[in-house]
């Protein structure tokens, strides 16, 4: 089944298990305080996703982690981050 004809909460199930892989691989590559931020801001919207997820509000919680995936791929694009090759490809950068 191709990603447009996915149920949404099927989608934001996957991107969920896929962010939390990014989340566990991700390598901090400059500590300065934007670097923070843009990780702080992630982690919270994540955060967030899950407690949608939970609340059964599934467009929400695919919001949030597509948010936090966002301030990754930004993080990352800027040289805060980096990802395995493996993950790269999830990734604009």
């Amino acid at each position: 089944m191709d990603n447009k004809s996915e149920p949404l909460e099927e989608r934001a199930i996957a991107e969920r298990i896929r962010m939390e892989e990014v989340f566990g691989k991700l390598v901090r590559k400059d500590n300065g305080h934007i670097a923070d931020e843009f990780l702080s801001m992630a982690e919270n919207y994540f955060k967030d996703s899950k407690y949608f997820f939970g609340e059964g509000d599934i467009v929400r919680a695919f919001e949030a982690v597509v948010i936090s995936w966002s301030y990754i791929d930004a993080g990352i694009k800027a040289g805060f981050f980096s990802v395995p090759e493996e993950l790269r490809e999830y990734f604009t950068s």
